[in-house]
């Protein structure tokens, strides 16, 4: 196999991708270049000062290249592997799934306008992301009450026998049930397009001449319709500010960092107004600006996002050209990109880049208040470490029914949402009443013998309750040899009963911690006791919330169970076909007939089963 000097030695120059690899073969870096000898030459023989640069090449123990007919290609082939890889040291963006997008299903012929966080390629249309989640729900808000399109599930639209409140206060023509004209429909999904998409004046300008041709019909209900319509746009555009003359779709990057800490703020300009923004954060970073933009613009434009027609920046890339040639034909007309020196243009990076500045300032400010926040928890409870990731248990089950447990973490003081995990009881008999200790140290039991397979155990354990639940805690760390964590358990306030007063009062909540027989009682507005209540009201909130699902399934198949001749595949295809034993219940004979296996005789059965059932 020939050497890592060998293989410099024998890179092409062309243009292509190389992969650094570490020891174990796992890809820690992926890069594009024009010229592939001189790009990678140039880490390992220009002497590059930087210490992360210097860091990677010291990890760096294989070169991969592969060659590409153009530099295009190559930029495209970067964009995937970073995709697949996810290197440990490239630049990489927070997914959108975090930020919330408006979708437009237009391969369905009654379309449905909607929030969502995931993108997909499907046919259907996205707008967004919003970084904003109340402005995006602010913009649906408007758009189901003045453009009166359905908002239902295409599952509760094709199996709905009656309209819904959504047609009774007005916000729906009800499609589902009701003969709606097509066309008129798909002209109402055009101008909540154009809605959306920033287009106010030529929305405004539709629809005064529809409301002056059903005025002249004598149409006045649905003139007076279009009236309110055209004031909602109107009150909308009052808000967004006019930063542009020429009228166009532009996204403006400005960038503001502080050594290695670096934060990207990009404005949405469309039809010429500033209709929203969106920013990221990205840490121990000493690439260049150029550098930073160019890995930022590769996966930024991904996916289904809405490609502008202009793109500003604050320094000149090398690969401009190469970059407005792959997004216009993504695009289907020419996209420029643009790094002004002075004018109008000039004057909006800028703004961008005071927008980058202030968000910086704004998000180490808040991240040091929960340092000071974490630091007090860490003194108040004397724990032995900075509890940067706090893990919480919580078991919910009414008298052994369905019980579950639920672990939520946090990280830093903010929930961690991926490391979120539900747990089933396995062990503990719940037919019983249920065992709350039991079922505490089976859940806290299996966590910590993955966490120790996996070299993956938090700084604080939190449990909901008082002694017995610590105790459980404390014996399943002791059996699995857990030595290294803090715990602690978080006891909810009592009633305190008093003759004497005619008020109720209410104990404290108290913290209790091991080999301390009194808790610890803390301040009742401290931060500390502020994050303690909200791990654990999420713990029991995540817990709650899959309890129910459990116990909402049961009902479904506990009613279904009384019915003879209805077994595990018909129960399946009527949970399928209606979803809720209400829905069943509600559903005409003919309705019933139309499930698969389903005959007239069980039919008739199931509805007289559930009559009673329900009485």
């Amino acid at each position: 196999m020939p050497s890592l000097e060998e293989k410099l030695e024998s890179l092409p120059p062309r243009p292509g991708v190389y992969l650094m690899r570490d020891r174990e073969a796992k890809v820690i870096y992926v890069g594009k270049a024009k010229d592939l000898r001189a790009r990678v030459r140039a880490y390992f023989r220009s002497g590059d000062g930087r210490s992360q640069i210097q860091f990677l090449l010291r990890r760096a123990e294989d070169i991969e290249t592969l060659v590409t007919a153009n530099e295009k290609e190559a930029l495209i082939l970067e964009n995937n592997l970073i995709k697949q890889y996810k290197p440990r040291y490239n630049i990489r963006l927070k997914d959108d799934k975090s930020y919330l997008s408006i979708k437009v299903t237009v391969q369905h012929p009654w379309p449905r306008i909607f929030a969502t966080r995931k993108i997909v390629k499907d046919g259907n249309r996205y707008f967004g992301p919003f970084s904003s989640a109340i402005a995006a729900r602010e913009t649906l808000d408007i758009i189901e009450k003045h453009f009166l399109l359905r908002n239902c599930t295409d599952y509760n639209f094709k199996n709905r026998t009656r309209p819904c409140l959504q047609y009774q206060i007005k916000r729906c023509p009800g499609p589902c049930v009701l003969p709606v004209d097509p066309k008129e429909y798909q002209e109402q999904v055009g101008q909540a397009i154009l809605f959306i998409e920033g287009k106010s004046q030529e929305l405004a300008d539709e629809l005064k001449h529809l409301m002056k041709e059903k005025a002249g019909a004598l149409e006045f209900e649905a003139a007076a319709k279009i009236r309110d319509q055209i004031q909602a746009v109107e009150r909308t555009v009052e808000k967004q500010r006019m930063v542009s003359h020429w009228g166009i779709d532009q996204d403006i990057f400005g960038l503001y960092r502080e050594g290695g800490f670096i934060e990207v703020q990009v404005l949405f300009v469309r039809q010429g107004k500033l209709t929203g923004n969106q920013s990221y954060s990205l840490e121990d970073l000493e690439f260049s600006d150029e550098e930073v933009l160019e890995s930022l613009l590769t996966q930024f434009y991904q996916g289904a996002r809405f490609i502008p027609d202009e793109i500003l920046l604050p320094v000149e890339l090398e690969d401009r050209e190469v970059r407005q040639e792959y997004l216009s034909e993504r695009k289907g007309r020419k996209v420029s990109i643009f790094s002004p020196r002075r004018g109008d243009k000039r004057q909006l990076v800028e703004m961008a880049a005071q927008n980058a500045r202030q968000s910086f300032f704004e998000r180490h400010d808040q991240e040091k208040e929960r340092e000071r926040m974490l630091l007090e928890l860490q003194q108040q409870l004397r724990l032995r470490h900075y509890p940067q990731r706090v893990e919480c248990f919580d078991i919910s089950n009414i008298h052994g029914s369905h019980a579950v447990g639920s672990m939520v973490t946090f990280f830093n003081g903010e929930a961690d949402k991926n490391r979120y995990r539900h747990y089933r009881i396995r062990t503990v008999d719940s037919a019983s009443g249920g065992d709350d200790f039991a079922m505490m140290y089976e859940v806290l039991k299996r966590r910590f013998s993955r966490g120790l397979g996996e070299g993956d155990l938090p700084d604080l354990v939190v449990v909901d309750g008082g002694k017995g639940q610590l105790g459980m805690a404390l014996a399943a760390m002791r059996d699995l040899g857990v030595k290294d964590v803090d715990v602690a358990a978080l006891a909810k306030m009592r009633v305190q009963r008093s003759a004497r007063s005619p008020e109720i009062q209410r104990s404290e909540e108290r913290v209790f911690l091991p080999g301390q027989s009194n808790p610890v009682i803390l301040k009742r507005n401290s931060n500390a006791l502020f994050l303690l209540q909200r791990v654990r009201d999420e713990a029991h909130r995540f817990a709650i919330t899959y309890h129910k699902q459990l116990r909402t399934r049961q009902t479904l198949y506990s009613a279904l169970d009384r019915v003879p001749g209805v077994g595990g595949a018909r129960k399946r295809a009527l949970l399928r076909a209606f979803g809720s034993i209400k829905r069943i219940e509600e559903a005409s004979l003919e309705e019933l007939l139309k499930v698969p296996s389903m005959n007239e005789k069980i039919a008739r059965e199931i509805l007289q089963s559930l009559k009673s059932f329900s009485t």
